[in-house]
């Protein structure tokens, strides 16, 4: 967009505002009536290992918030010159799942537990064969059960229970709502009528009442909206909590707050029937728009929805690219002891490139970057690993090109079930940090799954702008438009994509490297139970 136009429509307030929790950053975009970027902002954070349970904390979360809303804020100063006074719309997005439960003052009552944590396998297991439904450890019914079945003292104060986004949400805006993609990862939702699904929380019910706790299901959760709906303004109070400067005004429509899940499917056009995405960073996982239900239950598959609601085959991994942004880091203090001072995006580029000239398969390199556990392959704690036989082909190229193939190997245990469902996809579309390098990462996926990939150009822009869309849908949309259309015409209608078919030599490989990664999990069970 032209850079005085720009200006303009900041002043103007017509700009869309959209801020992601990631795992290990917050993400602020600008977008313009283009939906083209014109600002950004960022704030880096991490998770912590406390009492028991992988977290953030309250003050994790605003500071990183009015931190992130700052960074942006200065880059619009330095870029046009004006200040951030009025948005057309603000959305926020956050990783889906985990545990956020408040009493009616509104305090947190145990700290936020995350998606990351594995703590919940036998309230999940319990609810699979209650509901008949798959319920994995990361759902926040499964860690508000197993809350129940531990007897914590405090199931009995709770009054809203909700995710990271959700929270957010509430806070800035008073309203106790949650987009129907985020929902679905808190409870099954019944697609026909976008709300979670009234005879799973009617046996749910049964379960509070017959502990003689004082509320109910309905009483405790947010209401479940779908993209587009007016989902409150900004207050007073929210918007001082936003901007600690002061200069934000109130009265800003918010849409619907939505899970990564989410916002990955909107920033890849990935929400119509038959479309895919593979959202690759700390975690990684693939959306699939499914055109009608699994035969069967399947520990998995996640059985959720896009924001508009319709049903989603999703596979998750929680490990994807956390060991390799460690290496990433050892590689740079290598490099300053040196006496060099290199870009930490030179150095992504670099190492991520040096993997295209590595053997197809690894040159008999394996490795594990769990930095925790791993449903998907039966991991219940996990190690970072790299194991090599001393005849191995152990060069840069491969070494770099096993964390990447390692990347993608929980994520294809899950995607081997679809494919023997027969799950048709016309499109799969690659977002998120693993993709930024050109060509790389892209490859590799195509070469796991072993079908064409293509990547926008905007692939590292991630969630937050996925959010900053559904921002601007709720206010622009045309009386009955639909999201399915509104992104496909209106936002990516000329927007330049690279498709990339696999290699018949990167298939053949990947599939000798899963044969290893498949044995080799003894090896990162044992690390698990000998090294702590």
């Amino acid at each position: 967009m032209d850079r005085e136009i720009a200006k303009q429509e900041i002043l103007d307030g017509k700009a869309v505002l959209g801020i992601e929790f990631g795992s290990t950053r917050i993400k602020a975009v600008l977008i313009g009536s283009s939906h083209e970027p014109l600002a950004q902002g960022s704030h880096d954070w991490e998770n912590r290992y406390e009492g028991g349970y992988w977290t953030y904390s309250l003050e994790d979360i605003w500071k990183g918030l009015q931190d992130c809303y700052g960074n942006m804020v200065q880059e619009v100063r330095e870029q046009y010159g004006v200040p951030v006074r009025r948005l057309a719309s603000i959305g926020f997005s956050a990783m889906m799942h985990g545990y956020m439960a408040f009493n009616k003052g509104g305090e947190l009552l145990v700290p936020f537990r995350t998606w990351r944590n594995g703590t919940t396998g036998e309230a999940a297991e319990k609810l699979i064969d209650l509901f008949q439904y798959n319920i994995p450890q990361r759902w926040s019914i499964a860690h508000l059960y197993q809350a129940m079945l531990n007897k914590e003292p405090h199931i009995s104060e709770i009054d809203y229970v909700t995710t990271l986004s959700g929270y957010i949400h509430w806070k800035l805006t008073g309203k106790r709502v949650l987009g129907v993609g985020d929902a679905s990862g808190m409870f099954p939702i019944d697609t026909e009528k976008k709300d979670y699904d009234s005879a799973m929380a009617a046996k749910f019910d049964a379960l509070v009442e017959a502990q003689g706790l004082p509320w109910r299901f309905k009483d405790v959760m947010p209401m479940v909206q779908v993209a587009g709906e007016d989902a409150g303004v900004l207050t007073e109070a929210g918007a001082k909590l936003l901007d600690v400067s002061g200069t934000l005004e109130a009265g800003i429509p918010l849409c619907p707050p939505e899970g990564d899940a989410g916002t990955g499917m909107a920033a890849t056009n990935s929400v119509a029937k038959r479309t895919g995405n593979v959202s690759a960073g700390t975690s990684i996982f693939a959306m699939i728009v499914l055109e009608k239900e699994l035969s069967k239950v399947y520990p998995e598959i996640d059985m959720v929805t896009t924001p508009s609601g319709s049903l989603v085959g999703m596979v998750h991994a929680n490990n994807c690219t956390s060991d390799i942004n460690a290496w990433a880091g050892l590689f740079r203090e290598f490099a300053e002891s040196m006496g060099v001072k290199p870009d930490m995006n030179q150095i992504f580029t670099t190492l991520y490139s040096k993997a295209l000239e590595g053997d197809a398969d690894c040159g008999g390199l394996l490795s594990y970057g769990y930095l925790s556990g791993e449903f998907l392959t039966d991991v219940e704690e996990g190690r970072p690993l790299f194991v090599r036989t001393p005849d191995s082909h152990f060069t840069l190229a491969n070494f770099m090109r096993t964390h990447l193939y390692s990347a993608l190997g929980a994520l294809k245990v899950g995607l081997d079930i679809l494919e023997k469902e027969n799950v048709q996809v016309d499109e799969i579309l690659g977002h998120g940090g693993f993709f930024k390098t050109k060509g790389v990462g892209q490859r590799f996926l195509a070469a796991a799954m072993d079908t064409d990939i293509s990547v926008m150009e905007t692939a590292g822009e991630g969630g937050a702008w996925g959010i900053a869309l559904l921002a601007s849908y709720l206010v622009n949309k045309e009386s009955g438009e639909t999201l399915e259309s509104y992104l496909s015409d209106k936002v990516f209608g000329s927007m330049e994509k690279t498709k990339l078919s696999p290699k018949a030599e990167d298939v053949a490989g990947f599939g000798v490297f899963m044969d290893h990664y498949r044995k080799g999990l003894a090896i990162e069970k044992a690390a698990a139970a000998n090294f702590s």
